[in-house]
């Protein structure tokens, strides 16, 4: 049993108990649940929007962030058990979408029910090979700059240098727990996958986003959106109605 408890794992501004389906949200690398505040509005009323608090930030700073990707599943896995009396799905940006992916093989590696959709974002499929395997061995310097030049943080982060510091090892943390995943072949999942990203992203190609193809057993959608990696932030309207659309068609809500 994990040592966390599972209200530390879920952080639901805007609580629906009578909700029928509940939606998990993972963020990007140094991101927070606040990412997902405000997604209510834009989805069905009978969908809770449970964005996920890692350690290491917000409510949980104190706490030592993961490193091993793995292990963080293992942890999250048990602390959401509680939450997963109702059918769920999971959303993962980036890092999330990874660990997301991770999350689903673990519960049914446990023989428990999984996601019924699994939307992943801005994120190559987790067969393909690593692009920068030791950016988190960096210098500070040379960590900045690879992120810069990555694009895989808000730009606005790196002209706040308090701000930048403060969340530098929060970063390096999920940096080295993306870098150190290592994939292992399993079966397909069994529920649909829908895919998504930003046209103006310069860090994944279509074929990266096209070869989640190959994770599921079930349907495969693909959607690319106006912005860029952030487009979840950009284009959330749309994204909220391309989530609604794949919900309303796989569980009739």
């Amino acid at each position: 049993m994990s040592r966390f408890a599972t209200t530390s794992w879920v952080t639901r501004y805007e609580p629906n108990p009578h909700a029928r389906f509940r939606l998990f949200c993972l963020p990007y690398a140094g991101g927070g649940p606040h990412i997902f505040c405000g997604w209510s509005e834009g989805l069905p009323k009978e969908v809770e929007v449970c964005p996920i608090q890692l350690p290491g930030r917000g409510s949980r700073i104190k706490e030592t962030p993961f490193t091993n990707l793995l292990q963080l599943v293992g942890h999250l896995a048990q602390g959401l058990l509680p939450l997963m009396d109702k059918p769920f799905a999971f959303f993962g940006h980036s890092m999330g979408a990874l660990i997301s992916f991770e999350l689903a093989r673990q519960l049914r590696r446990e023989r428990r029910i999984g996601p019924a959709v699994l939307f992943v974002a801005s994120r190559r499929a987790p067969q393909l090979p690593q692009s920068s395997p030791q950016m988190h061995r960096l210098s500070d310097a040379g960590f900045i700059q690879a992120l810069r030049f990555l694009g895989g943080m808000p730009e606005g982060l790196f002209n706040q240098p308090e701000l930048l510091q403060l969340v530098l090892p929060i970063l390096r943390a999920d940096v080295a727990l993306v870098e150190t995943y290592v994939y292992q072949h399993e079966d397909p999942l069994d529920c649909p996958i829908s895919a998504f990203a930003g046209k103006l992203g310069t860090d994944i190609s279509r074929y990266e986003l096209e070869s989640w193809r190959k994770q599921t057993s079930h349907n495969f959608n693909l959607q690319m959106f106006p912005s860029n990696h952030f487009f979840l932030i950009d284009d959330r309207a749309l994204l909220l109605q391309a989530i609604t659309r794949d919900l309303l068609s796989t569980l009739r809500l």
